[in-house]
């Protein structure tokens, strides 16, 4: 008797990834990203509580180029890992689970995660700072 052929998994090919799943992937990235960002946190916690060459120096790193761009990523990975965090709590009460809902919260999230990041660094900017 001869092995029966059995149908292999969806191939790379075959499988298209959605937006739930690229999203849920996404929020696993941001939320590893917000684990390295607390440590700019601490790091300008110290600078605060210490001299103010230390603060300075700080500044002065955060505001340029990379350290704005750090800023801003980590103002974008904030806004979204929050506001797909509250999706998920909107999931675990019910609400929202069927496919259709799912996807349309899902670009919702997105577009407020924009918006949101883009109001806190035209804020920052405008303060004369960085975000």
């Amino acid at each position: 008797m001869a092995a029966q052929q059995r149908p292999l998994s969806p191939h790379l090919q075959i499988y298209r990834q959605g937006i739930t799943g690229t999203l849920s992937i996404l929020h696993r990235a941001t939320g590893v990203f917000l684990g390295f960002a607390a440590f700019a946190v601490v790091v300008w916690l110290f600078a605060v509580a210490g001299d103010g060459e230390g603060l300075a120096s700080f500044n002065a790193c955060a505001a340029s180029p990379l350290g704005v761009a750090f800023l801003l990523a980590a103002t974008a990975s904030l806004s979204y890992h929050l506001l797909n965090g509250i999706r998920h709590l909107l999931w675990d009460i019910g609400w929202g689970f069927e496919l259709p809902k799912a996807v349309a919260s899902g670009w919702i999230v997105v577009a407020l995660a924009i918006v949101l990041t883009a109001v806190v660094a035209y804020l920052g900017f405008s303060a004369g700072g960085t975000p």
